[in-house]
């Protein structure tokens, strides 16, 4: 069957069809789970190693804890450099000097940190794209061989979450020309007039110019830790976690990793999950994993691999069956 265009309906995972993906499963959120799922992906990173991640607004509460990112970078990728753009809002890291006094802030200090829209732009081809036939990202990109795209999993307050295909949609496009081109109507006074599906389609182009820009060199690691139903972006004005901790996921499909990520969302007892699905169907936001597919970029199907048991299948129903409730 075709999957929903429409970005609230959620499509299970027993009625999607097509190959099956690799998607890898933790239950470890620690440093050593983070290092454990990442040397099953790592064989796709090789030269100059960029790690984008969101390196949040100022003293932000749910981010990836700095620790885990610096014994990552010092055990596995000593040359690598954490990449960030620009705000597309006024805030902590609207301009690059708020934006370096933030990253200092929040602890980002341990490896170098590029804003790469820093010392301008540049447009990557979109292929396929219905919107877009390119995207204007920031210039540093071009100075990475790989990319390693590690996202802390979350909710969003306009795309309903936040996995892999949003932190580079929308935080690879450079502050001022790529995340318009996303979010605003040229000409009109709101710089937030896109939503729902026309949203999600267009954060799934800008992410599959800087997936081909890198492929086969780019992979994917989403953490289901402090999941709000706000974006990093929000900082301390977050919404409070209900939803309890999962685990850590790698994939080199970037499709897979969040079509998981959701899924194990749903998956959950409604008690747990209950705000987090809400955040999601309202929003539309599901628009991004079906898009994604639509656009070439992976697969709706997996195989949920789980490291802490030799390897073994598993399903989602399984990955979540010992969840707790959330304690901050």
């Amino acid at each position: 069957m075709a999957l929903a265009s429409n970005g609230n309906i959620y499509v299970p995972f027993s009625e999607r069809k097509g190959q099956e993906s690799a998607v890898y499963f933790t239950r470890d959120l620690s440093s050593e789970g983070l290092r454990k799922i990442f040397a099953r992906i790592a064989q796709a990173l090789t030269g100059k190693v960029a790690i984008k991640l969101h390196t949040g607004e100022p003293n932000g509460p749910n981010i990836i804890p700095r620790p885990w990112v610096k014994d990552l970078i010092s055990e596995k990728l000593p040359s690598a450099h954490i990449v960030e753009t620009n705000a597309y809002y006024e805030g902590g890291r609207y301009t690059t000097a708020k934006h370096r006094d933030t990253i200092k802030l929040n602890g980002w200090t341990f490896a170098p940190v590029d804003i790469m829209d820093e010392h301008g732009t540049t447009m990557l081809p979109v292929k396929g794209g219905h919107y877009f036939t390119e995207m204007s990202v920031g210039k540093g990109m071009l100075d990475f061989d790989s990319l390693l795209v590690l996202t802390h999993f979350k909710g969003h307050l306009m795309g309903g979450f936040g996995g892999s295909n949003k932190n580079i949609g929308i935080g690879c496009a450079d502050g001022r020309i790529g995340k318009a081109m996303i979010h605003t109507t040229p000409g009109q006074p709101n710089q937030w007039d896109i939503n729902s599906e026309e949203l999600m389609e267009r954060m799934a182009e800008s992410s599959k110019a800087t997936v081909d820009h890198f492929a086969p060199h780019i992979a994917f690691i989403n953490v289901m830790r402090n999941m709000s139903v706000s974006c990093d972006c929000e900082g301390v004005a977050a919404e409070p976690v209900v939803t309890p901790n999962v685990g850590i996921l790698a994939s080199l499909d970037i499709a897979a990793i969040d079509w998981a990520s959701v899924d194990l969302v749903f998956a959950m007892p409604d008690k747990y999950n209950h705000a987090l699905v809400e955040r999601i169907t309202t929003r539309h936001g599901l628009r991004q994993l079906t898009y994604m597919n639509e656009l070439g970029m992976g697969s709706s199907r997996y195989k949920l691999i789980d490291i802490d048991n030799g390897g073994a299948e598993i399903t989602q129903a399984e990955a979540v069956k010992h969840v707790k409730p959330f304690e901050g």
